[in-house]
This record gives structure tokens, sequence and C-alpha cells, in this order.
């Protein structure tokens, strides 16, 4: 008997959407399909990708890590979605900036631009990236976005930026008063029962993680490093920042994936979960600030219908739905009304970032899936 999410799959490796993939789905807290396709390496040796497979999460740090943080601080009082910015970082120069507040950072729309090349000046050579002292170059990072002109008005318009994110997980270390990777490793992923999500610092993952024999897949074939990228962070601003950033660097399975985020559709369906049901509902619901915007708290949601794109998540996800994706080919959708996870975990970008093959694949796949799975 054919199936057609497998032969989906298979057909994203034949055409070289991605050299290999790991998919989970899990439909009414059964796990339905969980298989690994095509490679985790080409080169220089080809290597199969197996579901232990471990993936560079890319952006999924944004929700995982940083808007479940967010979620846990606020629901203890820590702070408040709509505190100014200035009352945390005193030193930003843009006064439009300083009134801004984290909902509109969780939100994409405090006027931040989406990316900048901050790497290229901090750091001009990457082979020598750790000739320089880590707490320089992270202050670099920070320095640069606090002095950063904004490129839309605060609440204009919701534009996805790394950087909002960035200055984000300033802030919530300041809150915390600890290193960002440790907070999540010992106050957020155990919260969420992923413990086997981690980041992967310039020293090495944290001592509980052990990595021997399990393979990484590899990205992409970086000129700024002068190597092939496996095991340590994709993203250039990050890799800056040693590997540890509220925007990316988080590296795990598509079941330490699942694990992570299956709290938040268990909040939002109103069932037992370490996230409080309000504030989950509140974290993935649009925020209205730009009507033609998806963006929720951290969480994208299905994009249908606005400015004439298809959603990643494909045409038959509820409106309920919530998500993310990650530049390196890594996706997660949960249909909290169909009690249905999706977590695509691929390397696109290996062994190189130019192949956009994706886009058109990763609402494809969920329309299978959907057609497949749900009844």
């Amino acid at each position: 008997m054919s199936d057609p999410i497998a032969e989906k799959m298979q057909q994203g490796v034949d055409e070289g959407v991605f050299p290999g993939a790991v998919l989970l789905v899990s439909h009414q807290g059964r796990t339905v399909h969980h298989a690994a396709y095509g490679h985790a390496c080409l080169l220089p040796d080809r290597e199969p990708a197996t579901v232990d497979t471990i993936y560079d999460l890319a952006s999924l740090t944004k929700p995982i890590a940083t808007a479940t943080a967010a979620a846990f601080l606020v629901a203890d009082g820590r702070f408040g979605l709509d505190d100014p910015l200035e009352r945390f970082v005193p030193e930003l120069t843009q006064d439009a900036l300083k009134q801004a507040t984290i909902r509109h950072l969780l939100n994409h729309s405090s006027g931040l631009p989406a990316w900048r090349p901050f790497y290229e000046r901090i750091v001009p050579d990457g082979r020598k990236l750790r000739e320089q002292p880590l707490s320089g170059r992270r202050a670099a990072i920070y320095d640069a976005i606090h002095r950063e002109p904004l490129t839309e008005p605060v609440g204009a318009r919701c534009v996805y930026s790394d950087l909002g994110f960035i200055l984000l997980g300033e802030i919530l270390e300041r809150i915390v008063k600890q290193e960002w990777s440790a907070f999540c490793h010992g106050a957020i992923f155990p919260r969420l029962g992923a413990s086997d999500m981690f980041y992967m610092s310039e020293s090495g993952p944290p001592k509980e993680i052990l990595l021997t024999g399990r393979r990484f897949a590899a990205t992409e074939q970086d000129d700024w490093r002068g190597r092939m990228i496996r095991g340590e962070v994709h993203d250039e601003n990050a890799a800056v920042m040693g590997g540890v950033s509220a925007h990316a660097g988080l590296f795990g399975t598509a079941v330490a994936v699942a694990r992570a985020v299956s709290p938040w559709m268990a909040a939002v369906r109103g069932e037992s979960s370490p996230i409080p049901a309000s504030w989950a509902r509140e974290f993935v619901r649009k925020q209205g600030i730009d009507p033609q915007g998806s963006w929720a708290l951290g969480w994208d949601t299905p994009s249908n219908g606005l400015a004439g794109t298809p959603s990643s998540s494909g045409a038959y996800f509820s409106p309920g739905s919530f998500g993310h994706l990650g530049y390196a080919g890594t996706s997660v959708w949960i249909d909290p009304e169909r009690d249905l996870l999706v977590v695509l975990l691929t390397n696109r970008v290996h062994p190189t970032r130019k192949n956009d093959k994706i886009r058109a694949f990763r609402p494809a796949i969920h329309d299978v899936i959907f057609k497949s799975v749900v009844k």
C-alpha cells in the first residue's frame, strides 16, 4: 500500500529540495509518521539521515526558546508585554525604539530591520572568529542594534526581524540575570520536557547532552568561515555571539522539537501544560497590529490570502494554527483544533543556501499530510 507522505518526502530528496530530512507527524496524541529521508551530509562523504540526526533548528529558536521563556517570565510577573524597552535597555539611541515594547519585539513590529550583516564588520575573517574574546563580540552585536536606525515607525507593520529577537534576548538576560544558554537549559527546556534540546556554544553542548555516536546534519560550505558547517550554528551573527542567541542557535532532533512545542498545543487546547493557558493563547493570537501581517508573539499564523502568498502550512490548517520556519530548512506547524503537529527538519542549505525549492515544498507536504492523516 502506497504512503503519500513518504512518496512526497522522497520526491523532495529526488528533486533536490533538500539533501535529507526527518519528518514527524503527531495526530490526536499519537505519532503517525516519523521517518528519515536522504542524506545528513553530501560532502565530503555521503551519510544517510536517520531519525536521530541532529539539525540546526535556525529560527525555530525564536518560539522554542525565546517566546517560551518570555511566556513563562510574563506569567511569573517578571515584566509586562507592554513595558517600554528603555526600562531594560537605556542605551538605546533611537527615541522611538525606546518607547517600543516587548510585545512589539515578539510581534516583529518594532520598526527594526530584518537583518544586518554585523558579522562582516565585527569579525571580517570568520576563520579567526575565536581569536577575539566572546564577550567583546556579543557586546559589539548588542551595541550595533542599540544604534540601528528604524526602517518603519514602531507598530506600523510587521517586518520579521532577527535584530528584534537578538535585542529581546539581551533584555531577557538582564531580567533573569543569567547567561542565556544557562537559563534556557536550566529553567526552560526541562519545564517543557525537552532536556535534549540544546545550544551548541563555542565550548560545546551542555554537559548533560551526550553526543557520542550522534550525527549532525551538515549545512553550508561557508566562505566566511572557510569550511563546511556541521555541528556549529549556520547563522553568522549567531556565530559571532558564540553560537548562543535568542534568534538562532538551537539544535535538536525532530523528537526534541515535538517535545518542546507539545506543551504549547496542550495549553491552547486547555489540557495540562506548564505554560498557563491564558498566556499561551495570547502568544499564538494574531495581534492585529498589522492587518496584513500574520505574526502573533514569537509564533506565526497561517498567511493564506495575505500578500497573495500561500501559507507554508498549506491550505487546510485551521485559522487557529500556529508555527514557525527556520532558514536552514526547518519548520513546525501546530493545529490545536485538529490536534495535529508537524515537525519538518531539513538541511536545504547544504551545500549552498542558493536553493529555495523548499518554498513550494512546504505547503505541498502539509497538504499531503493533512489529507492523509486528518479524516
